[in-house]
């Protein structure tokens, strides 16, 4: 068909360029069709076309619209990229400068160190009028049991000092902190969480940025409620 000109003088039709700007935009990949074949395509579906039969103006439109949508959509998907991992390195900086200090996390569990002391905190959705705090060591004995009385809906903090039932001070290592509140006539566990220092950030982990805390290991960053 004489009267389509050469490919150069169509893609300009198209306000387009058929120069190394647009091949460079092409692909290799067996798997994605890039601009440059895309358009040679078209060149050739054309030069092909039944001349009885010419391809209706919105047919030849509408290809053009939706490669163009594909195209703004794989665009849209860069970006996408690129915010998360901008994000990722936000959430990075900010998990480094954690490192040392104190953090509340939503666990039962803490490391006592010695002449220290584990604490934590609890969040009672109602009043109750009587508050009990248990501390079993690793094979689940329990070593303490404290009354912590009458308590206010909202949060509620906690202590235990290392001192077992008897007076006597327990070893250094891992213990777990049950809390259970009377509420409506019936004994109700509480989730607790602990005050943990931070060891050290993890993030290569499968579960994204983490947090090691002391003795315990890691705990994902956005289960992090509180910073000290």
């Amino acid at each position: 068909m004489s009267n389509i000109g050469t490919q150069e003088n169509l893609f300009a039709s198209l306000g387009l360029s058929s120069s190394d700007n647009a091949v460079s935009r092409g692909t290799n990949k067996a798997n994605e069709l890039g601009l440059n074949t895309f358009l040679k395509l078209m060149v050739t579906q054309l030069n092909n076309q039944d001349p009885f039969k010419p391809m209706e103006n919105g047919d030849f439109l509408a290809q053009i619209a939706q490669f163009g949508s594909v195209t703004g959509l794989e665009q849209l998907n860069q970006n996408f990229e690129s915010l998360a991992s901008s994000i990722t390195s936000g959430q990075a900086l900010q998990a480094g400068s954690l490192v040392g200090r104190e953090v509340l996390a939503p666990v039962d569990t803490g490391y006592l160190m010695p002449g220290s002391s584990l604490s934590g905190q609890v969040n009672l959705e109602q009043s109750s009028p009587q508050v009990t705090l248990r501390v079993t060591d690793q094979v689940g004995q329990l070593v303490r049991e404290m009354p912590l009385g009458t308590a206010p809906s909202g949060k509620l903090n906690f202590s235990w000092d290392g001192i077992d039932d008897g007076g006597e001070a327990v070893p250094p290592g891992l213990y777990s902190i049950h809390i259970e509140a009377i509420q409506n006539d019936r004994a109700v566990d509480l989730q607790t969480q602990m005050f943990s220092k931070v060891e050290s950030v993890n993030l290569s982990g499968g579960n994204g940025l983490t947090h090691n805390l002391e003795g315990l290991g890691p705990v994902s960053f956005n289960n992090v409620q509180q910073i000290y």
